[in-house]
């Protein structure tokens, strides 16, 4: 994990990952008392912090596998303060997944940060999808039967990419890619030589 041992931990975690990875900020999943305590300790190091309730795919063990959170009353409840925890941890915005609409709602309107839905219905201040998803880019039966029930797929380029890796591999294997114009860069027959020698 990058955060699960320590604050210092998630905070150093952090710091790598903007400089190792360019990156703007980072995301924390989870919204018990450990999880707050990272956000807070990387927001005060000044790097931004995206807060993730609801499900939280890097939990899905402990969650009982992908299963929609928030569903009971006493669940959805914690799902508010898990996110309310967050945002006053710092977080500048939400994601909130596989939630019921109505705690969406309640969420996005507690929350005085903007929300990412991702599987939450429409009443967040945004929508997210896994790309893989909504372009249909997993042709393995198996992909298709755990893609996300509330994932939509806009097009179907599966099928394209995996024809396009086919062809690819039968000419790296026939011996015709790469060939003279995918070979540009060239050494003077003089350099050739003495290269060679």
């Amino acid at each position: 994990g990058s955060y699960e041992k320590s604050t210092e931990q998630a905070v150093s975690s952090a710091v790598r990952f903007l400089k190792e990875g360019a990156m703007d900020a980072v995301k924390l999943e989870g919204g018990g008392p450990p999880r707050v305590a990272a956000a807070k300790a990387v927001s005060q190091a000044g790097i931004a912090v995206l807060g993730h309730v609801g499900l939280t795919p890097q939990a899905i063990s402990s969650l009982g596998g992908f299963r929609p959170q928030g569903r009971t009353a006493a669940e959805a409840v914690k799902v508010i303060e898990h996110a309310l925890a967050l945002e006053e941890a710092g977080c500048f915005a939400m994601v909130l997944e596989c939630v019921p609409p109505a705690v969406a709602l309640a969420a996005t309107k507690a929350l005085s940060i903007p929300t990412i839905g991702i599987g939450a219905g429409p009443h967040c201040s945004g929508q997210v999808l896994v790309y893989h998803d909504l372009l249909g880019m997993m042709t393995h039966p198996h992909y298709k039967a755990v893609t996300p029930k509330f994932s939509k797929q806009y097009v179907e380029i599966g099928p394209i990419i995996a024809q396009g890796l086919e062809e690819f591999c039968r000419e790296v294997k026939e011996g015709t890619f790469p060939g003279p114009s995918h070979t540009p860069y060239k050494m003077k027959q003089a350099e050739v030589d003495s290269f060679v020698e």
